[in-house]
C-alpha cells in the first residue's frame, strides 16, 4: 500500500483514536494517515527569525507529523495577506474587501516554494500527496519543478469564484493553470466545480472533456465534486458524552422554559452573521408573541482579529446585539445572547442538542459542516429544525432543511416561526432524512472517495477528447 503525504497550511497534532477534541478534518485526516502509514506535513503555527526548513519530527497515537516554522514576513504576507486578506474574500465572492498587493502575491509564490522545498526529500517513490485549501494551490506546481513525479491530490475547502470575479485577481490564470500539475482536484459541490469548468473552458485553451477531465498543454488532470462529510459516528457519541449531556441540561435550565435557537460560527463575514441578526430583529419585531419564549444564542469565536475587516464585523455585530437587546429586552428576558467564547466539541454537541432551532444563514460557504454537527446531535425523539443558507454547500445534501435565502430578513423571520410551530412528526421526519445524508456520505466516506480517485492512474476515458463550449456548465 502507497504511503500517504498530507500537505495543509496548518497541522494540528493527533490524539488518542475516539478522543473527542479533535476537529471532523483531523480525524479524517489522522484515520488516513494511520491507515496509509502517512506523514502530516505543513506549518508549525510558530515564527523563526531566519527560515531554515528544520523540520520538526512528531510522531503521535500513530500519525508521523513534519512541521516548520516561517519567518514573520512570510505570515505577514503568504498567511494575512494572500491567503485572508487576498484569496479568501475573493473565493467568497467579496470582491469588495478583496486587497491584491503585490508583496502578499510575491510571499504566497515564496512560502508555497519554501514548502516544496522542506516536502521533496522526504517523498519516496510511491507515495500519494495529498494537498488541502487556497493556502497552498500552487504546491503542486512547485514540487513538479523540484522533479516529483508522484501522484498529487488537491482539495479545495471553499468555494470556487465564478469566473468574472477571479478575473478580479491578479495572475489569475497562472493560478488555474498551477492546479493541472495536479492528478485530481476536488471541489466541495458541483456549482464549485463547475465554476473552474466553465474558466477553463471559456479563458484557457485546455481541452476539457466528460466526466472531469481536463488537459492543458500535455498535462492531464481530473476535477471532481467531492463534499466533505462530518465524523458522524464520533460525534454523535460525543452528544452523549457526560459533558455533552451536562452542557446540554445547564442550557435547559438556563432557558427556563423558552426555545433555544442557536448559532455557531467563526466570527467570519461569510458565515452571514450581521444578516442573522437583521433576520431575527424582524422576527421579534413581527412576532410579538413570542416575546420572552424564545432566545437565539450566537456563539462567535473571534478569528484572524489582526485584519481589519474581521475587526470591522466584530464592531457592526457588538452594535447590532446592544440594539436588538435595547429595544426588546426587559428584566426578565434577554433575546440575544452573543458570546465570543470558543466551547469544546462535546460542550457544543449539547448545545445544539439543547437547541429546538440550529440556525445557518452563510453567506457562501464551501460546506459547513456545523449544519451537519446540529443535525447529529439531535435527539432522534425529539429532534430540533434545522434552518440552512441555499448558498451554504451543504445545502445540496442536506435538502430537507427548512431553506432560506440569508439576504432576506423576511424569510429568515419566516423560517424562525415555522421552525418553532413545527410539528413533532414533521420535525422527526425531517430529522430522519437529514441524519440518513449525514450518515451516508461522512467525513470517512469522503476521504476514501478522494484517496481512490488520486490512486487511478489519469488515462483519460476513450472519446473523452470533446471541447466544452465556452457557455458550458
Amino acid at each position: 500500500m502507497s504511503r500517504l503525504i498530507i500537505v495543509s497550511n496548518r497541522v494540528q497534532q493527533p490524539v488518542a483514536e475516539g478522543a473527542g477534541n479533535q476537529g471532523g478534518l483531523a480525524v479524517a485526516l489522522s484515520a488516513a494517515l494511520r491507515e496509509h502509514s502517512g506523514l502530516w506535513f505543513g506549518w508549525s503555527g510558530d515564527t523563526t527569525a531566519h527560515f531554515t526548513g528544520e523540520i520538526d519530527f512528531q510522531t503521535n497515537y500513530g500519525v508521523t507529523t513534519a512541521t516548520i516554522d516561517l519567518e514573520e514576513q512570510d505570515i505577514d504576507e503568504y498567511y494575512n495577506g494572500y491567503a485572508n486578506r487576498t484569496l479568501w474574500p475573493l473565493f467568497h465572492y467579496r470582491i469588495d474587501l478583496a486587497e491584491f498587493q503585490r508583496s502578499f502575491a510575491g510571499g504566497y509564490e515564496r512560502v508555497n516554494a519554501r514548502f516544496a522545498d522542506t516536502l521533496i526529500p522526504l517523498i519516496e517513490p510511491d507515495d500519494l500527496l495529498w494537498i488541502h485549501d487556497y493556502h497552498l494551490i500552487p504546491l503542486g506546481r512547485e514540487l513538479r519543478r523540484r522533479g516529483c513525479t508522484n501522484r498529487i491530490g488537491f482539495f479545495l475547502h471553499t468555494p470556487w469564484p465564478a469566473a468574472g470575479i477571479l478575473r478580479t485577481l491578479p495572475s489569475c490564470r497562472q493560478l488555474v493553470e498551477s492546479m493541472f500539475h495536479y492528478d485530481v482536484v476536488g471541489f466541495q459541490t458541483p456549482e464549485w466545480l463547475s465554476s473552474f469548468r466553465y474558466y477553463v473552458a471559456s479563458q484557457t485553451e485546455a481541452s476539457v472533456g466528460a466526466d472531469g477531465w481536463m488537459t492543458l498543454e500535455n498535462r492531464t488532470m481530473r476535477a471532481i465534486a467531492c463534499p466533505i462529510g462530518l465524523d458522524t459516528a464520533s460525534f454523535v457519541e460525543a452528544s452523549t458524552a457526560p459533558v455533552a449531556l451536562e452542557a446540554c441540561e445547564r442550557m435547559r435550565v438556563s432557558a427556563n422554559g423558552r426555545a433555544m435557537i442557536v448559532g455557531a460560527d467563526r466570527l467570519d463575514y461569510s458565515k452571514g452573521l450581521p444578516e442573522r441578526f437583521l433576520g431575527y430583529e424582524h422576527f421579534l419585531a413581527t412576532h410579538p408573541e413570542r416575546h420572552g419564549k424564545v432566545f437565539l444564542l450566537q456563539i462567535a469565536p473571534v478569528s484572524r482579529d489582526e485584519v481589519a475587516t474581521y475587526q470591522d464585523i466584530h464592531n457592526t455585530l457588538d452594535a447590532l446585539a446592544g440594539r436588538i437587546n435595547g429595544s426588546f429586552a426587559n428584566i426578565e428576558w434577554v433575546p440575544l445572547r452573543y458570546v465570543n467564547q470558543g466551547h469544546s466539541r462535546e460542550q457544543l454537541a449539547g448545545i445544539y442538542r439543547a437547541a429546538r432551532v440550529g440556525l445557518v444563514t452563510s453567506l457562501r460557504d464551501g460546506m459547513n459542516l456545523v449544519a451537519k454537527e446540529y443535525v447529529a446531535a439531535q435527539d432522534p425523539e425529539d429532534p430540533g429544525v434545522l434552518i440552512l443558507s441555499r448558498f451554504a454547500g451543504a445545502s445540496l445534501q442536506l435538502k430537507d432543511a427548512v431553506l432560506i435565502n440569508p439576504y432576506s430578513a423576511e424569510e429568515i423571520a419566516d423560517a424562525i416561526e415555522r421552525a418553532l410551530s413545527m410539528p413533532l412528526a414533521e420535525r422527526k421526519a425531517r430529522w430522519r432524512k437529514l441524519m440518513d445524508s449525514v450518515e451516508r456520505e461522512d467525513v470517512i466516506w469522503w476521504r476514501k472517495r478522494f484517496v481512490e480517485a488520486l490512486s487511478l492512474p489519469n488515462e483519460t476515458p476513450k472519446g473523452n477528447a470533446v471541447l466544452v463550449a465556452a457557455n458550458g456548465n
